[in-house]
């Protein structure tokens, strides 16, 4: 695998609805604090994304509340991206909101709901959203809300629709209501195996899984920055690659419909991020991955 021609297209292809995305896209949440909490740096943001762009990026995960104290992804996205190319698909997220302090509020009601994706056009500076996924907190009935959205779909705001963090029966209801295009829940090598069958649901129809945390090791939501599995670093050496790339490819391998949105704020690791999708595993490497992931690939270290 070499970077000089590295490109997000070399991990293929997938369609959210009517739009074509890469299968390695960006998540925006990292953007907008450094690993300290300090807000980040903009001008290096920006360039993230633009180079991340340039690098064949055509899918970007976002959400009006990515901020710190002093940035919002959503509006890192609209600096360095607008006007937005043609081909790129921008994927938001409604349901739960912060306060301007960062403090988590209770989960919208249905009714607040187009509030939340008129903050996310204006923030945007857009006139309709490609894909909005509903976050829910819990295995709660989730009609009320996504059939709200299901409006504003049908009012021209939103061109598709998804949700995130749910269970499979809530994945149901929302089909019952209106077409699912991208079921967004936390997932990745050795981490929450219950999503596995969810993702082969989700294949049947035509649906895509996109997970969040997929790079986490033991450090889950702060990233790739726990222990590893031994096994995850062997089959890294033999490649030449970093451990974080095995996950991202070993993730792509789980289904055509399987999309990664790795976020950093890091130049190179973006490098290496795009660089996973043309990364070949070989089929003793996914056996011992396989391993790993059910737990049985040796000891993390």
């Amino acid at each position: 695998m070499t970077t000089g021609t590295t490109n997000a297209a070399a991990a293929g292809t997938w369609r959210l609805g009517d739009r074509t995305v890469n299968r390695i896209g960006f998540g925006a949440m990292r953007l907008t604090a450094s690993a300290d909490g300090s807000p980040s740096d903009r001008d290096r943001a920006v360039g993230v994304l633009r180079r991340a762009v340039e690098l064949g990026v055509n899918h970007i995960d976002t959400a009006a509340f990515y901020f710190s104290a002093r940035r919002s992804a959503n509006e890192l996205i609209n600096r360095a991206l607008s006007p937005y190319p043609e081909d790129l698909v921008i994927v938001t997220k409604v349901g739960p909101g912060r306060d301007p302090s960062g403090e988590w509020l209770p989960m919208a009601r249905p009714d607040q709901l187009r509030g939340q994706v008129e903050e996310n056009l204006r923030q945007l500076g857009r006139d309709h959203l490609d894909v909005v996924n509903l976050r829910v907190y819990g295995p709660e009935p989730l009609a009320e809300h996504f059939g709200a959205l299901a409006e504003l779909r049908d009012a021209g705001l939103i061109r598709h629709l998804g949700v995130s963090a749910v269970q499979p029966h809530q994945v149901a209801e929302a089909r019952a209501i209106a077409p699912v295009v991208c079921v967004q829940n936390s997932w990745g090598l050795g981490y929450r195996l219950s999503n596995d069958a969810l993702i082969r649901d989700c294949a049947a129809h035509g649906t895509a899984f996109v997970p969040f945390f997929s790079l986490a090791t033991s450090g889950r939501e702060a990233g790739a920055t726990g222990v590893e599995h031994d096994e995850v670093r062997a089959v890294a050496r033999e490649r030449g690659v970093t451990p974080a790339q095995v996950r991202l490819a070993w993730t792509l391998y789980q289904g055509p419909n399987v999309l990664a949105i790795p976020g950093t704020g890091n130049p190179d690791h973006l490098t290496q991020n795009v660089a996973a999708g043309a990364l070949r595993l070989t089929p003793a490497d996914l056996t011992r991955l396989a391993a790993v992931h059910r737990g049985k690939g040796g000891a993390p270290s």
